[in-house]
């Protein structure tokens, strides 16, 4: 049984963790696109247009990819899931029916009029495309989490006679209060990949010495909005979702900040330290008294309950991967703060586009917003167990007891040289598209 838990939630983190490295980056490159092609209809400057065009290219191929490696998702909940869908189906099949039947027509369909249809349509009905494009990311986006949302903190629901829970408040479902918070700070975080995304597109152009107009124009919008997401990433919409797993999930967020033993007097928030599993400590432990307790609450001597307040059968299965996947998500979001706040300041003195330095690690940075963004999925999901709905329906039970170990390993090594494949023909593709660079349009 333990192997078959073991790799059932392998496989569903190696699909899900390969998935969403294309959803994070065109639900926030979805505004942005807007954003350019608002700008051309305001000022008639054709390189805005043609900026909106080149990054729906690279939003068709992510668009595409999210696509292919979504549907094995679905899949999985009937094969290596399939007493959790059982169960929860009458409720989660709501909202990922919604996401499938709504927004992802409405997504796919303006971005084929958006590609497509500009001399057919004109720049205004262009623009409005756009718009629906954004939209269809953000909803399909917002339905997903709806069901992620009810799996984290379960409301409006009631369990019959056979054990399965059905919807007994719809409007619940949409009013959870795990839900804005979450959708808030997944869309600030998608924001934030698509802007370190455009800026080192624009570095890139900048330190090779083409496409040096649309370079300046990337680069600059870039760090505007990377300064702006990477800031409501970390207030409020981190504290909002921090304060939440205080409230519904205390054990949890014992696991994640390291407190393994309760404080009376207030806790303090640790910087540098590693869980020493054996002993019930933090190795090395670099810490500042009483902060946690104060961010959290507001009160400098609030008691948070430590990890030894709850039933071993209760905490998370993985404390160290939950620990150091919480602290890398704040640690590069603060090192994403800093960085953008010296590029928008070097902007601003007009310093920047010579500055080879800074280019450089604008350049190289777009990779750490994905792993920021994975290692904060990874926070939900590991704070999550040992449940698959939390406080009702543990891990264990979710499983199909019919699909063996082997099988399920059999189709993960199967997904794992699939993958391969095709991450290597998308970033051959991407590759190109920016090699390529914007096509201007002859006027």
């Amino acid at each position: 049984m333990e192997d078959m838990i073991f790799y059932d939630r392998l496989q569903f983190a190696f699909t899900i963790t390969f998935h969403y490295l294309f959803p994070q980056l065109t639900m926030g490159l979805s505004l942005i696109i807007v954003y350019f092609k608002w700008r051309f209809l305001q000022s008639k400057n054709p390189v805005f247009n043609d900026s909106a065009k080149f990054f729906m290219k690279i939003f068709a191929l992510n668009f595409t990819m999210g696509v292919i490696t979504g549907i094995p998702l679905e899949f999985q909940f009937g094969t290596n899931w399939a007493k959790f869908s059982e169960l929860t189906g009458g409720i989660i099949g709501q909202t990922l029916a919604m996401e499938g039947m709504f927004s992802f027509f409405l997504e796919s369909s303006f971005l084929a009029l958006f590609i497509f249809g500009e001399k057919l349509m004109g720049q205004k009905l262009h623009l409005l495309t756009g718009v629906f494009v954004f939209i269809g990311s953000w909803a399909s986006g917002y339905l997903i989490l709806a069901t992620n949302a009810w799996m984290q903190h379960p409301v409006g629901y009631e369990i019959l006679e056979n054990g399965k829970y059905v919807l007994s408040n719809f409007s619940a479902l949409f009013s959870n209060p795990w839900l804005f918070p979450a959708f808030l700070h997944n869309q600030m975080a998608s924001l934030v990949t698509s802007s370190f995304v455009i800026s080192s597109i624009g570095a890139f152009y900048l330190l090779s010495k083409q496409n040096e107009l649309y370079g300046k124009l990337f680069l600059k919008t870039g760090i505007i909005f990377g300064l702006i997401s990477s800031l409501l990433v970390a207030f409020p919409t981190g504290d909002w979702n921090a304060k939440n797993v205080a409230v519904y999930q205390p054990a949890s967020f014992a696991a994640m900040e390291g407190i393994f033993e309760t404080e009376k007097a207030g806790s303090e928030i640790v910087l540098i330290g590693q869980p020493n599993m054996v002993e019930k400590k933090l190795d090395n432990k670099i810490a500042v008294p009483n902060i946690l307790s104060f961010l959290t609450y507001k009160d400098w001597h609030k008691q948070i309950l430590g990890m030894d307040q709850f039933e071993k059968e209760e905490l998370p299965d993985n404390i160290p991967a939950l620990y150091y996947s919480y602290h890398m998500m704040v640690g590069l979001g603060t090192i994403f703060i800093a960085i953008m706040s010296l590029a928008a300041f070097m902007l601003w003195r007009k310093k920047l586009f010579k500055n080879s330095k800074v280019l450089w690690a604008i350049l190289f940075l777009f990779p750490f917003a994905y792993i920021a963004n994975t290692t904060g999925w990874y926070v939900a999901e590991l704070g999550r167990q040992p449940y698959l709905v939390y406080g009702l329906l543990k891990t264990n039970i979710g499983i199909s007891p019919t699909v063996s170990s082997g099988n399920t390993l059999f189709t993960l090594l199967g997904f794992v040289g699939l993958y391969l494949v095709l991450g290597l023909l998308f970033l051959l593709l991407v590759g190109k598209t920016i090699h390529s660079g914007p096509k201007p349009q002859k006027h």
